[in-house]
């Protein structure tokens, strides 16, 4: 398996652009099943977990090519379609269970395997059925698959009122496509806001969905009989602007982000500035400036759903908490095993503490290299960013999660003056 190699403790400088988003474009992708009509989808970032969802779409029969320099990929779901993602295909993606919604609303019935991803806690599927079987979907569990079809009489779903006992982002995307083919008006209550929701909208909106109030907590779809093919362009991954934003707070430097939005980052890019950093955006992107993690001040923070303090920005954070000056209370209320990280950055030097759900971190700590090992995706890159701060060489083993999220992460490091470099040992 390849590993990274960092020599740390120069600043980073220049100019890099920040691809599309991954959390937006792998539900697009399944929003492709949805018609029988050409879809274009540009700015899809080049990553393991778009790779894997565009073997699955395959595997199901839907058609697809490249296009273009700008992440171009091209879909067509033309009958037949064979309903069924396997388990061989998304044993490594939570994601898959986008997939359901889609296929049940265009087809009637589907069978998905039980999805998988990082090991960071518990992220159930009871939502999704519940939801759906408001819709009118009758959904077995058995042998690691969801089993589900149309209830007896129903030729499509139907309209309904969903509320979800917890904000789940993937709960209320796979509920906001299945609705746009159902019978009747469907209202999301408690649905998720993150950014990359009202951009999977906008696209179902351009395929002929009839959708408003995306964006908020309360989202009503008027369901069509059908939806036809479009071009849409992936918005921009705040969570890949968000680690660059710490990577170069905690090194130092000057570095412009091309295509990143602070309206989507408003609690990260708060803290950043309470840290000492300076933060400018135009229409054009964020440019990021810092004297460095020494002369910057530790803040403590707690994640929540958004626009809070995003539970995907944790581990980043508190790699720059490591190194910057005072002490810190970082709190995870989201995923209950999101702090394995830490041991990984006991390794380099770091000073944390973990009392349940809050972990206290003691900053200025000087971190030397170490070999340490990746254990989930935002995990990796809280190790990338104290492995560019550390003195000495700092290997980072099993980068296949941070390939999952990123797109070419050190080539753009390198762009930007750092000295890191993939190996295979």
């Amino acid at each position: 398996m390849d590993q990274l190699k960092i020599r740390g403790g120069g600043p980073l400088q220049g100019e890099i652009q920040i691809a599309g988003a991954k959390n937006a474009a792998l539900p697009e992708l399944c929003a492709t099943l949805l018609t029988e009509e050409p879809v274009r989808l540009t700015n899809v970032p080049r990553l393991r977990d778009v790779a894997t969802m565009r073997r699955l779409l395959g595997h199901m029969g839907v058609r697809s090519e490249t296009f273009g320099e700008r992440g171009g990929l091209r879909f067509q779901a033309a009958e037949p379609i064979a309903p069924e993602a396997p388990y061989e295909l998304v044993k490594t993606m939570r994601a898959s269970v986008l997939a359901l919604g889609p296929l049940l609303a265009r087809f009637g019935q589907a069978r998905v395997s039980l999805p998988g991803g990082c090991a960071i806690g518990s992220r159930p599927v009871d939502q999704h059925i519940k939801g759906l079987s408001a819709m009118g979907a009758n959904i077995q569990v058995e042998h690691g698959y969801m089993k589900a079809s149309l209830s007896p009489g129903l030729r499509r779903l139907k309209g309904a009122r969903i509320t979800t006992d917890m904000v789940t982002v993937t709960g209320t995307e796979n509920f906001l496509m299945a609705a746009c083919l159902a019978e009747g008006e469907t209202v999301l209550e408690n649905a998720a806001r993150e950014p990359e929701i009202p951009d999977l909208a906008e696209m179902l909106i351009k395929m002929g969905a009839k959708i408003s109030g995306h964006g908020s907590s309360r989202i009503v779809i008027q369901g069509v009989e059908r939806l036809h093919g479009c071009s849409h362009e992936v918005v921009s991954d705040r969570i890949e602007a968000g680690t660059f934003l710490c990577a170069v707070a905690a090194t130092g430097g000057d570095v412009r982000l091309r295509g990143a939005r602070a309206d989507h980052l408003g609690a990260v890019i708060d803290k950043l500035r309470e840290a000492g950093v300076e933060v400018s955006a135009d229409s054009q992107g964020l440019q990021i400036r810092s004297p460095g993690a020494e002369h910057l001040r530790a803040q403590s923070f707690r994640t929540t759903e958004y626009p809070g303090f995003p539970t995907d920005m944790q581990a980043q954070f508190m790699a720059l908490n490591v190194v910057a000056k005072g002490s810190s209370l970082v709190t995870e209320t989201i995923f209950e095993n999101r702090f394995m990280h830490v041991n990984e950055l006991l390794r380099l030097g770091a000073n944390i503490q973990i009392d349940g759900k809050v972990a206290r971190v003691e900053g200025n700590s000087r971190l030397s290299g170490a070999t340490v090992m990746a254990t989930d995706l935002r995990a990796s890159a809280s190790l990338v960013i104290a492995g560019l701060v550390a003195q000495g060489v700092t290997t980072v083993d099993r980068i296949y999660h941070l390939d999952r999220g990123y797109d070419q992460m050190e080539i753009k490091l390198r762009a930007l003056g750092a000295d890191i470099e993939r190996v295979s040992p």
